[in-house]
């Protein structure tokens, strides 16, 4: 079973929540800019939450479906279509065998990246535990690298023929109540905790991180997220030695301007770390453009725990909404 691409998209890869235990080696972690919505997609259709999806970025791909899938689509909502069939966002779909999957540009679109989860999932080899594709050093995914027109997507398995109406009329009648939370807002305050070097700055530095905006410059990426905004300063230079770099963690190099670290983030750095953004407000982030402007606001360690902790009940929540639906679509999906 495998999907055409006949269309790739802005930058359209192959993304899991990670390729971890291997920064000491100079391995970046790469994984999901938003896993939150990686891990709603994979739940709507069943899927363990953290199996590869395609991540897709602001313009999406077509897809050209050899045999019938059960899909999902979370995170920015890009005005996707089934053939002419507009979907929506969070809903378990069957795509019939020849349909196409399309992103078509409307004024309603919200968001930079969304995920498309197939039940039973993309078959890619697994590099150091991860199907997650890292470009820049060529690992993961299809080859290391973006889709490309004419890539075809093994899938791990299908559904019989028979059981296609079964399935298409209980996904008909299911609905889903998404927490609040869950699926893609927007939200233009970040919240952040202290950093290691917070202290360090200037006092005039430390009120501007939480009363200035700062806005994302076109130089953001993957990598990460550079911010215009006023100068943060230190009280006095500092010699740091290079230490582990985490997703979110706020670094000032020596121009004074901000760049919050994100998924494909080196594996160590330098520069003084002012601020770390707590891992629920990671997914909200991701969601900006370039150009867009943000505020950050400080909470404690307990608070951002706190938060953490809600977001997993959420998603236990809607595991046990959709388990009479994995169920059967577990019943019907054969592996390979």
């Amino acid at each position: 079973m495998s999907i055409l691409v006949s269309k790739p998209g802005m930058f359209t890869s192959i993304q899991d929540t990670g390729r971890w235990g291997f920064q000491s080696l100079g391995v970046s972690v790469t994984g999901a800019m938003d896993p939150s919505a990686l891990r709603l997609a994979n739940c709507v259709v069943g899927n363990p939450l953290n199996m590869a999806c395609l991540e897709v970025t602001l313009s999406g791909p077509s897809l050209v479906f050899e045999e019938a899938a059960c899909i999902a689509i979370s995170g920015a909502f890009l005005n996707p279509h089934i053939d002419e069939q507009a979907i929506q966002n969070n809903c378990a779909y069957m795509v019939k065998a020849g349909q196409t999957l399309s992103f078509k540009p409307s004024s309603q679109c919200i968001g930079a990246r969304a995920y498309i989860a197939v039940h039973g999932g993309f078959k890619s080899e697994p590099v150091m535990g991860s199907q997650s594709t890292d470009y820049r050093v060529g690992l993961g995914g299809i080859q290391g690298r973006a889709l490309q027109k004419g890539d075809r997507l093994s899938l791990n398995g299908y559904f019989n023929a028979e059981s296609l109406l079964l399935i298409l009329s209980h996904l008909h009648k299911r609905k889903i109540y998404l927490s609040s939370g869950l699926g893609i807002q927007t939200r233009k305050t970040i919240r952040i905790i202290r950093g290691a070097h917070f202290q360090h700055f200037t006092m005039t530095s430390r009120e501007a991180l939480v009363d200035a905006e700062f806005a994302i410059t076109p130089q953001s990426d993957r990598m990460g997220y550079r911010f215009q905004g006023p100068s943060l300063e230190l009280e006095q230079a500092l010699q740091l030695r290079s230490e582990p770099m985490a997703f979110g963690t706020i670094q000032v190099p020596a121009d004074g301007q901000a760049i919050a670290l994100m998924a494909d983030r080196q594996s160590i750095g330098g520069y003084p770390k002012i601020a770390n953004i707590i891992q629920t407000d990671l997914s909200y982030l991701a969601q900006h453009l370039p150009g867009q402007k943000v505020q950050f606001s400080l909470c404690t360690v307990e608070q951002a725990q706190q938060l953490w902790a809600e977001r997993l009940e959420k998603f236990a929540q809607l595991s046990q909404q959709v388990q009479e639906t994995s169920q059967m679509l577990k019943e019907h999906f054969v592996a390979y």
